[in-house]
């Protein structure tokens, strides 16, 4: 499959659809149509009709989607039907809650390793991974196999370690910090900057209270 000319919006919007699909498989729906699943997910049937057109469409006219068929196939879109070994370099709160998030191993993401500065937190263990410290990550990065690292630091010393990371072979970096990290072209980095979604939402809701202040 040749996906090179998916847009970005069709990408962003592939991991929702999985979510509600695996919502349906709990409540043991085998099928559903286009208008249904645009009411649960608010999307328009159109959108969701044109976005699985990009990878094949997946739908039968006068049948719908079958559930676990469609669920499967995006799964393996995503890459969800492989197991990807992430580490963590970062083991502050946001770091820990990571490690701690079960679901990352229900979709395929195994926490191999979290890496920290910090003596003092050397040798604890989060869900059966002991911290180590940041001097023992190129010779770990050499003897496992590792696809992800998540970024959880302060953003003064994130560059060095995603250069760092890069040098290792690391391709895909999960950036949780207040950095636009320079990396090669052929490393993917996703960034989460959680301030600038908070931003987001008080965008959201300062328009909200302004064209409800307007209606009175």
């Amino acid at each position: 499959m040749d996906d090179k000319g998916i847009s970005k919006a069709v990408i962003r919007r592939l991991p929702r659809y999985y979510r509600y699909l695996g919502e349906l498989l709990e409540e043991g729906v085998e099928r559903i149509s286009s208008n249904e699943l645009s009411e649960k997910m608010r999307v328009t049937a159109s959108q969701i009709r044109q976005d699985l057109n990009n990878f094949g469409g997946f739908g039968q006219q006068g049948y719908g989607y079958n559930v676990p068929y469609l669920y499967t196939e995006i799964g393996k879109i995503l890459g969800l039907d492989k197991t990807h070994h992430m580490i963590i370099i970062g083991a502050g709160n946001l770091g820990q809650a990571l490690a701690n998030y079960v679901q990352f191993e229900k979709r395929g993401f195994k926490v191999v390793g979290i890496f920290d500065v910090n003596p003092v937190l050397k040798g604890i263990s989060i869900r059966g991974n002991e911290i180590r410290m940041m001097d023992e990550l190129p010779e770990f990065l050499e003897t496992h196999d590792v696809q992800i690292a998540a970024l959880t630091l302060p953003k003064n010393n994130a560059a060095e370690t995603a250069d760092m990371l890069v040098k290792q072979g690391i391709k895909a970096i999960w950036n949780f910090a207040h950095l636009d990290l320079d990396v090669p072209e052929d490393v993917i980095v996703e960034n989460v900057h959680l301030s600038e979604s908070l931003m987001r939402l008080s965008y959201n809701l300062n328009r909200y209270v302004s064209e409800h202040k307007e209606k009175k």
